[in-house]
């Protein structure tokens, strides 16, 4: 797989990550056949189930009646359903997609958490392969989707994809975006449910501090917020709490659990420090989490491609390196065998096999990407880390082997040696610049010959060219390709473009034109 160089890191990366959670939809060519009403069949079995005895349902069983609480969708209950309900959550899947199958159960989950906590919304499924008419009238252009449906008008789904994410997302969307805890005991009941949230301690649910609490629930889509006026409640849901006034925390399960947070009751500063607080210290990567990891504001990332086992060892240390250099660098962690995840990164950086531990990083604001070069030891990575966040490192741009270029009538170029043969060398460069799945490359490419055996002898003048599939110069910027350059001495920054719709013949008359007032007289006709 090669990067199309048109395309910036980030964006490639983006496109990327989106590509593992939305699978582009099939048109059916399936009647959209009609089903029986299953809103009522859907009562009679959770009916016929209530009357079993509670030992005699099992493990299965409370699967399939999480499944059976989702309403299926089909051509004639779609658009009742959605204008008929205030609020319906509506998951678009189709049976033949991997990603549709994973979110389903985690789906139905939170079906079941919703409706044990009161929510009002119907949660509803749709196969937009075989109701594909229907489910593009939805909007639903790919698999999975999920979209919110308030009074018939929908929104994107923007939350995680575990059933508490979705839960928590849905609650805020369409409930209260705070729950209140009175006691200890609902404390407890909360924490078996939340593994992470934000506590607020307040002694009156009112005031400007309560309030930008209040707006920042709101605007978070998140992460699940719980109040309380009752210092003993707040204590049990942050053990960690010293002090007896207005405070607010972070939850998290895992090494570093609370976080208290310190500055000014504004909701502004409240989400940043949601968002530089709300990862753990080392994030692994999986299918469904891609897009929310790329969403950090934390935008230079320290990514760690190895086995398990491998990781297993390293963990500590980067644990560590986290805490060193928290909001300044984020730590991904990407299990090197799942080759769908880790080798579309990794081909950003020329390596084709994943069989030996890599670290990375990429900075997603400048566009740039950077490569450990050395043995991946702590001291090593230490070291990386320490370079990428005081801007010492520098940036990482693919590249052949060094060719040998005797006696070759164009110069081969790649990464490593663009500096030399063109930018630093003194003669005029005419420079190709080619792929491999470029349609018209090879037309332009015997032009090129073609003018290298007419200007051969010529003084001062190297043709050469460059695969940008496979080697990249932070000079290079190429939009399209074939490109064809002209590197004058003396004027290496600004190299002249030729029109690749020229002949030959005109690219001679063009090139004697702009060496004539170095290079002496004109050589035209081919």
């Amino acid at each position: 797989m090669s990067m199309n160089p048109k395309l910036s890191v980030s964006t490639f990366i983006l496109l990327l990550l989106l590509t593992f959670l939305l699978i582009p939809s099939h048109s059916s060519s399936s009647d959209e056949e009609s089903d029986d009403d299953l809103e009522q069949l859907l009562a009679v079995d959770e009916q016929s189930q209530e009357d079993r005895p509670q030992h005699q349902q099992s493990e299965a069983e409370t699967v399939s009646k999480a499944q059976r609480i989702v309403l299926e969708l089909t051509g004639d209950n779609a658009k009742r359903v959605v204008d008929g309900n205030e609020f319906v959550l509506v998951l678009g899947y189709a049976p033949w997609c991997a990603r549709s199958a994973d979110l389903m159960p985690r789906f139905s989950e939170a079906a079941t958490g919703l409706k044990e906590i009161g929510s009002s919304v119907l949660m509803a499924k749709i196969d937009g392969d075989r109701y594909g008419k229907v489910a593009s009238e939805l909007e639903i252009k790919g698999f999975p989707t999920l979209l919110l449906f308030v009074n018939g008008t929908s929104q994107p789904y923007s939350g995680g994809f575990s059933a508490e994410d979705i839960v928590i997302w849905v609650q805020k969307k369409t409930g209260s975006p705070i729950i209140t805890v009175n006691t200890l005991d609902e404390a407890q009941i909360f924490l078996n449910k939340y593994h992470t949230f934000v506590v607020g301690l307040f002694h009156k649910f009112e005031g400007s501090e309560y309030n930008e609490f209040v707006k920042a629930a709101k605007s978070d889509n998140e992460i699940q917020f719980v109040e309380t006026s009752d210092n003993d409640v707040a204590k049990l849901l942050f053990p960690q709490l010293k002090t007896n006034t207005v405070f607010i925390g972070l939850v998290k399960p895992e090494a570093e659990r609370y976080t208290a947070y310190d500055g000014p009751f504004k909701m502004e500063k409240l989400l940043e420090f949601l968002g530089n607080n709300k990862f753990p210290l080392i994030t692994r990567l999986t299918e469904s989490n891609t897009v929310w990891v790329y969403s950090s504001p934390v935008k230079l990332q320290v990514m760690l491609f190895s086995k398990a086992y491998v990781f297993q060892s390293l963990a500590q240390p980067l644990e560590d390196l986290a805490r060193k250099f928290k909001s300044k660098l984020m730590f991904i962690y990407v299990d090197i065998a799942n080759e769908n995840l880790a080798m579309p990164f990794l081909t950003l950086f020329g390596i084709e096999h994943a069989n030996k531990t890599v670290v990375a990083a990429f900075d997603n604001n400048l566009n740039s990407k950077y490569l450990l070069e050395s043995d991946p030891s702590p001291s090593n990575i230490e070291d990386f880390c320490s370079g990428l966040a005081d801007g010492t490192v520098s940036r990482y741009y693919r590249s052949e082997p060094v060719p040998d270029n005797e006696n070759a009538s164009i110069v081969t170029v790649v990464g490593k040696t663009f500096d030399e043969l063109v930018l630093h060398s003194p003669e005029n460069v005419l420079l190709e610049v080619h792929t491999p799945w470029c349609v018209n490359c090879e037309a332009m490419s015997k032009q090129v010959l073609k003018l290298a055996k007419h200007f051969k002898g010529f003084e001062n003048l190297v043709f050469a060219r460059i695969d940008a599939s496979v080697n990249e110069h932070g000079k290079l910027q190429v939009d399209d390709f074939p490109t064809i350059l002209l590197y004058k001495s003396g004027e290496k920054e600004k190299p002249l473009k030729l029109s690749t719709k020229l002949s030959a013949k005109d690219m001679a008359v063009f090139i004697n034109e702009e060496l004539k007032p170095k290079e002496g007289s004109a050589r035209d006709e081919l």
